[in-house]
């Protein structure tokens, strides 16, 4: 079994009101998806985690016309099931990862911007499918992060970054960048990846921004 992890973002920001709604509110923190699955009578079931001023997030999901049913647990750090009527893109979303045999792999995170990081498994074919439905699709940004054979047993967390990420990573540990006291600077990092310091920095801020955001969720 083969994996590829992808940076998915709708041209609109969300890929449903609701969820463009979420994000856009300061209080509360979208922190991952857990389980989304289309249902038979054609709404979407979430399992999603969370955070920040819970009782904001209920008044939206309360007022929404989208959601059929919510349920919610937990305080500063929640977690929330709901049903809610699916928009066309988010149906044809859902029904492309199921009719072209995928499986995605949970937790899906959230970027920063509101894009989700997806690691789908399945094989070479399905992958194409993926990749040419998506292409078709003008309202998804649809980025190949990461393609590769599938170890369960491999660290989660070596699948958030890309090859490059990995090597800048890599190559920060192996000059003494982390160390205490600090034995490289940016530069160091930089000549040995042939890249700008500008460049090795932003690798390294993307780098620590995902591998901190997985490790406190």
């Amino acid at each position: 079994m083969r994996y590829l992890t992808a940076l998915v973002e709708p041209a609109a920001g969300a890929f449903h009101p609701l969820g463009r709604e979420l994000s856009a509110e300061p209080s509360i923190q979208r922190e991952a998806i857990h389980h989304v699955e289309l249902l038979d009578d054609g709404t979407v079931l979430l399992f999603a985690e969370g955070s920040g001023d819970r009782g904001r997030y209920e008044a939206i999901m309360r007022d929404s016309p989208h959601v059929v049913e919510y349920m919610v647990s937990g305080e500063e750090r929640w977690t929330a099931v709901s049903q809610f009527e699916p928009t066309a893109l988010a149906r044809r979303t859902l029904e492309l990862q199921r009719d072209a045999e995928l499986v995605v792999e949970t937790p899906i995170r959230f970027d920063a911007d509101g894009a989700v990081r997806v690691t789908y498994l399945g094989d070479d074919a399905a992958f194409r499918e993926l990749y040419e439905t998506v292409n078709e699709a003008a309202d998804i940004d649809f980025e190949v992060l990461e393609t590769g054979e599938y170890d369960p047993d491999e660290a989660s967390l070596a699948r958030l970054l890309t090859t490059r990420q990995q090597e800048v990573l890599e190559t920060a540990v192996e000059v003494g960048y982390y160390r205490t006291p600090r034995e490289a600077t940016l530069e160091d990092i930089a000549e040995r990846v042939d890249v700008a310091p500008t460049t090795a920095g932003e690798h390294l801020r993307k780098i620590e921004e995902r591998v901190f955001g997985a490790l406190v969720s």
